[in-house]
């Protein structure tokens, strides 16, 4: 079995000062062989950092556009014969800023997402994807919806921070695990 170690929406440091050591713990204890980081990283030292636990693929969230705009806005991996998209689900800016107006006028956005994530990859047996700072572990259409939340900012104060873990087995039907942080 292969443990991926997923998260999203670090926002260092505009939002936090340095991420969770708990996230390094976790990833190590769970021995995973690569992290899926969905965007908002905002400093390469995120990325660093974590390279030292195990590889990190990365995609370009609405907040990475000045100090990581080289990152892709999408990628798309095979593992163990699982085929992986990750983006981090912001879509164009206009599209960022229609989601942004629709939010303050109390749209609930998470059904939008999904769409939009299932659009984006029709041939994913797994969707990885951040930006709403909310967790979602979800199977939808015959394919995996993940989203780790945020591991700095969740979407109310009276949430924790969250990553995930994804386990993929060649052969098997992936599944993923939400773990909770405490707010550090």
């Amino acid at each position: 079995m292969t443990v991926l170690g997923v998260l999203s929406d670090t926002h260092i440091p505009d939002r936090a000062a340095q991420l969770n050591r708990r996230v390094f713990e976790i990833f190590r204890q769970a021995g995973v062989k690569a992290i899926l980081h969905a965007g908002d990283v905002s400093v390469p030292g995120v990325l660093q950092e974590l390279e030292g636990v195990a590889p990190v693929h990365a995609v370009r969230g609405n907040r990475d556009i000045f100090s990581l705009r080289n990152l892709p806005l999408r990628i798309e991996l095979n593992i163990n014969g699982v085929s992986i998209g990750m983006a981090h689900g912001h879509g164009t800016f206009s599209r960022y800023l229609l989601d942004r107006l629709l939010s303050v006028v109390g749209v609930t956005l998470d059904g939008h997402y999904f769409k939009r994530m299932l659009q984006a990859f029709p041939q994913a047996d797994v969707i990885v994807f951040g930006h709403l700072h909310i967790p979602c572990n979800l199977s939808l259409e015959g394919k995996l919806l993940f989203n780790p939340g945020s591991a700095s900012v969740p979407r109310s104060r009276a949430d924790l921070p969250t990553i995930g873990l994804l386990y993929i087995e060649e052969g098997e039907k992936p599944y993923g695990e939400m773990i909770t942080l405490d707010k550090k």
